[in-house]
């Protein structure tokens, strides 16, 4: 099993590129399923969850190629495609539950392993299946599969999600994409990575817009076209790489981002105290000092990320004072809190908040990592405590980000992996 051996209070200069998005990957590698043209995916990032979602549309029958020094795949899909995903394909990866909504509005039936993945809270699908039977299908769960039918077809419906999810939102779009008529949806998601597939669908020949607050209308097409598509950068990534700037950098500087995407993000930070220059495309974090408490809670785009939670606790952990942090979106979200207490984080935990006093000084521990962005937060600790921290079960962390030992080595990170 490997793990990684890092050496903290080393200043951090350079410069990091960030990848591209894993989180909007993933939703348009499952839409090439309804295209028999060629697609053209750039900006690709070559993660463990991407990876994953490839051999998933292999196993169903695409034909793909990778270029991984372009970081581009050129994708082939066909009329004869099996219409299954198997539990080993989907029990790492939660967002291999996507290929149901295209497989079904395709092929008129799925069966569909119920999806695995990170271990932080139920995380349901009934809503995805809700929105699939409101668009005509007959669903039934037997083995731990989702067996889904639609005999004559899926038709446009008015849909009002009870409660706003990612998944749900993109598995509803893929599915009424080539529903027959027209498709309402509201209360949906609004996040960067939905709007990314949003534009791919576009040029693939979907008629698909936004109009009006948290509402999408579709109307549903037969044919599509051949499409080039480059995938936004990952925020979180960015998120992530801003933090560690502020906990243990010099000057560093990071490129190919839009920061317009993360205005609550960055207003946020500055209110901590953290000290940044943003730019058109670039984001340079200097030196920071004198962090300032601060209270946030997550919720859905475009307010605070819960896959940026774990990564700015450390950085409450350092600021002065007493901050908090209350998890809106999953209720078993704070499992990194017991391994960054073993490296002297000040943390307590009541219900669904974290109270963290600081400023604390960390210092270097044996720690296991619980999940994708559990594990990234304890390498940010790392990187500001005293001595050596060694992080068992680094897997999570490959799921994620790309080259992160290679991106943190660039900017002199004392960081290896055995």
């Amino acid at each position: 099993m490997q793990k990684l051996i890092i050496k903290g209070k080393k200043k951090l200069s350079g410069s990091i590129t960030i990848s591209g998005s894993k989180n909007a990957s993933l939703p348009i590698l499952a839409a090439t399923i309804l295209n028999n043209n060629k697609t053209t995916l750039k900006n690709v990032p070559f993660v463990k969850d991407v990876s994953t979602m490839i051999e998933l549309l292999k196993f169903v029958g695409l034909k793909i190629k990778a270029d991984l020094s372009k970081k581009k795949l050129i994708i082939y899909s066909n009329k004869n495609l099996k219409t299954i995903a198997p539990y080993k394909l989907l029990k790492t990866m939660r967002a291999g539950v996507l290929v149901l909504g295209p497989l079904l509005a395709k092929f008129k039936k799925a069966k569909v392993s119920l999806p695995g993945g990170c271990a932080i809270g139920t995380r349901p699908v009934n809503l995805h299946l809700f929105a699939l039977e409101k668009l005509g299908a007959k669903i039934k769960i037997k083995n731990g599969y989702i067996y889904a039918t639609a005999k004559n077809g899926l038709k446009g419906n008015k849909i009002r999600f009870p409660s706003i999810s990612v998944g749900a939102t993109e598995n509803a779009i893929l599915a009424a994409v080539s529903a027959k008529g027209e498709t309402i949806l509201s209360n949906c998601a609004i996040e960067p990575e939905i709007q990314d597939m949003i534009i791919f669908l576009k040029k693939m020949g979907c008629n698909i817009s936004f109009t009006g607050n948290r509402k999408i209308r579709i109307i549903g097409v037969k044919e599509f076209k051949p499409l080039d598509h480059e995938i936004i950068f990952d925020r979180i990534e960015l998120g992530t790489y801003i933090i560690a700037g502020a906990l243990a950098g010099n000057r560093i500087n990071i490129l190919k981002v839009q920061p317009t995407i993360i205005k609550t993000e960055l207003r946020l930070l500055k209110k901590m105290g953290v000290k940044m220059k943003v730019e058109k495309n670039k984001i340079t974090v200097f030196e920071t000092k004198n962090l300032k408490k601060i209270n946030i809670k997550t919720e859905p785009y475009p307010g605070f990320p819960t896959d940026l939670q774990a990564q700015i606790m450390v950085l409450m952990s350092k600021a002065k004072g007493v901050s908090k942090i209350k998890e809106e979106i999953f209720e078993n979200r704070f499992m990194h809190v017991p391994e960054l207490r073993r490296m002297g984080a000040k943390i307590t935990i009541k219900n669904n908040e974290a109270t963290i006093d600081g400023p604390v000084n960390l210092s270097g521990a044996e720690v296991m990592a619980t999940d994708l962005r559990a594990s990234v937060s304890l390498v940010l600790a790392a990187l500001a405590a005293d001595n050596r921290t060694i992080i068992n079960r680094v897997y999570h962390l490959d799921r994620g980000y790309e080259n992160l030992e290679r991106k943190l080595k660039n900017c002199k990170a004392n960081i290896q992996r055995v």
